[in-house]
């Protein structure tokens, strides 16, 4: 479904999901598809940094986790592929039979750093050209995706990241992603270098200190040659800073905040309890009744 809607010249804007909540929330509106954050499953799941701290298996119980909320596609962050070539095809293979529909693997060394913090380095442009063609090859099917995500533009400059995700292309990945874009410039020749070569994708990350990326409307960034965007934090942050206001209400008052939930999307009715309240009313009816089931 995410290849036909590429080809169909659809931009995709993905929201990050990281557990039920997100995954049921961003069900409930007309994205085209959903983004497995690493940095936000290693935040909300484990308390961790997106330091290369977890790895496929942990990330995998996500993803059925994300599988059994929505049937949008699923983009899914895999780091570096969790190590070397055999790592690579084993996370390809995993990924594809759990139903993610594109897989994100990028250039940096193990173990991996959050994007838009300090001491990235990257391995040699060939050793992840290789990756991607393990990747590319070892795929049951055409319509999974390979994203090819080079973090060299923090180390070598844009000219070297425009050429590795040139060469990532080259080597078989249908989207290529220059991580961590610090400015308007950078973003438009980018675009305009990458984006008429195949599908190109862009992190538009929050605006708070620390992450790097300019805030751009989808409108400007399909106009500027991208063709998705994932939006890794549209769920988390605003959460965490909500969920902290409420403990310093508490702390304050000894008492609960007014609910600012969306009455649109209560907590009973985005997890189902409807569902589970209607199915035993009619089971209590039925055995009432010495009906068999």
């Amino acid at each position: 479904m995410l290849r036909d809607l590429l080809k169909e010249g659809r931009f995709i804007a993905a929201p990050g999901v990281h557990d039920g909540f997100s995954a049921l929330l961003a069900d409930r509106f007309a994205f085209d598809a959903v983004y497995m954050s690493g940095y936000c499953v290693a935040a909300s799941r484990f308390g961790l940094p997106d330091a290369g701290l977890i790895g496929l298996s942990d990330m995998l119980q996500v993803v059925n986790l994300i599988r059994r909320c929505t049937d949008k596609p699923l983009i899914a962050d895999a780091d570096t592929g969790y190590g070397g070539l055999l790592n690579v095809q084993h996370t390809v293979r995993e990924y594809e039979a759990a139903g993610v529909s594109a897989i994100q693997i990028e250039d940096q060394e193990t173990p991996k750093k959050c994007g838009h913090t300090k001491g990235k380095r990257v391995i040699d442009a060939g050793e992840m050209a290789a990756k991607v063609e393990v990747a590319a090859e070892t795929r049951e099917c055409d319509s999974f995706l390979i994203i090819a995500r080079t973090d060299a533009l923090a180390t070598h400059g844009l000219d070297e990241a425009i050429r590795r995700a040139q060469l990532y292309r080259r080597a078989g990945a249908d989207i290529v992603f220059i991580d961590a874009l610090d400015e308007r410039e950078a973003i438009e020749r980018a675009g305009a270098e990458l984006g008429g070569e195949g599908p190109l994708m862009i992190n538009i990350t929050p605006q708070i200190p620390g992450f790097v990326t300019p805030e751009i409307s989808v409108e400007d960034l399909s106009a500027l040659g991208f063709s998705v965007a994932i939006f890794p934090g549209l769920f988390a942050t605003p959460a965490l800073a909500v969920m902290e206001a409420a403990a310093e209400t508490f702390m304050k008052t000894g008492r609960q905040p007014a609910a600012t939930a969306s009455s649109r999307a209560p907590a009973h009715e985005l997890v189902g309890f409807p569902k589970v309240w209607e199915d035993e009313a009619r089971w209590r009816k039925r055995y009432a009744k010495g009906e068999s089931s």
